[in-house]
């Protein structure tokens, strides 16, 4: 079971890069900057799903989870993020210069099929900040 929800998580990552990859101007450019792995200074919130979370533990394993203490992703390492092939839907979707819209279509549309994973997985569906997920 498990390995078949990690396909389908896998899916829907590469939904959302098809949506960024075919909509460049709206999804914005990365500049790598890590300035949005700052929450609390960025003055935002990463919100997961439990597919997401049995999909990032699958790949990094539960004993390398790491806390976030101080309101900085623990996997900003030097600006640059030590987990991005397996990061969540809203690290893959959010850019600070992209189009707040496009953003907030595809974050619907992404917690709608993540919503199905959890119904058809019978995952009770949460939608929790990264920061208490990972405490």
């Amino acid at each position: 079971m498990i390995t078949a929800l990690i396909e389908r998580v896998r899916g829907i990552y590469k939904k959302i890069q098809t949506a960024v990859e075919q909509s460049p101007g709206s999804a914005g450019k990365c500049r790598a900057c890590g300035n949005c792995c700052n929450f609390k200074s960025f003055d935002h919130r990463l919100y997961v799903t439990p597919p997401e979370i049995d999909y990032f533990t699958f790949h990094i394993g539960a004993e390398d989870v790491k806390p976030m203490t101080d309101g900085i992703c623990p996997y900003n390492v030097q600006g640059k993020c030590a987990v991005y092939e397996h990061r969540f839907a809203g690290c893959r979707i959010f850019c600070c210069t992209g189009d707040k819209n496009f953003q907030s279509r595809l974050t619907e549309s992404t917690l709608t099929d993540l919503k199905q994973l959890c119904l058809e997985f019978e995952l009770a569906y949460s939608y929790r900040q990264l920061s208490e997920v990972l405490a």
